[in-house]
């Protein structure tokens, strides 16, 4: 894949790692000159059948914010809704880690969404556009990954997907550029399966 043409990321609104690999992705987009599309993918549907609970999550806090995100992006779009994760998640994992009543809201208002939109979180109305996301996503690389899952396709409709890659800080500039540059070789390789580095450090948000 010499170019991309765009790239679509599934994430999970909540997760602090994935937020710093969606704000390399933008700035890798922005220097190699592809578009960025945003769907939504549930740590909650993935980790639904599993015996622990790896996330911590046993009141199932973490369908909120992902059932707001599948609204968005049905009634409104990709478009809107990457505006969305950008305000939920600069208030959330830069703003601290935690919702207060004004959370949701504001993130709307700053996105130009409906403040009604908010609704979305209390019901499991939007479950099933969730869960569909979700397979989607998942399908394009297996059930063994998490959030986030990334696909890239060329200008000659060539793809590749891959989970990842999961950053501590944001990559900058050309250094953006080149994390994707070789993310895109190495996952292009037939046979590849995981490349992994040091330990996770804490999220770096600066």
């Amino acid at each position: 894949m010499r170019r991309a043409l765009h790239a679509d990321i599934w994430f999970d609104p909540s997760c602090p790692y994935t937020w710093i690999t969606s704000r390399w992705l933008l700035e890798a987009a922005r220097v190699r000159g592809f578009e960025v599309r945003w769907h939504v993918l549930s740590l909650s549907v993935l980790n639904e059948h599993r015996d622990d609970d790896p996330e911590g999550d046993p009141e199932g806090y973490l369908w909120l914010p992902v059932r707001i995100c599948a609204a968005i992006a049905e009634q409104h779009g990709q478009e809107a809704l990457g505006r969305f994760y950008t305000a939920f998640g600069g208030r959330v994992h830069e703003g601290g880690g935690d919702w207060d009543p004004r959370t949701v809201p504001d993130a709307l208002g700053e996105a130009g969404l409906p403040d009604d939109l908010a609704e979305a979180a209390e019901t499991a109305d939007w479950d099933g556009a969730v869960r569909a996301s979700h397979a989607a996503g998942i399908a394009k690389v297996g059930e063994h990954v998490g959030t986030p899952i990334i696909e890239a396709t060329g200008q000659d409709g060539a793809r590749t997907a891959f989970f990842g890659p999961i950053v501590s800080r944001v990559p900058r500039g050309e250094e953006a550029g080149l994390l994707w540059d070789g993310t895109l070789l190495v996952s292009a390789v037939q046979g590849f399966h995981e490349l992994k580095g040091p330990p996770h450090a804490e999220p770096d948000y600066g």
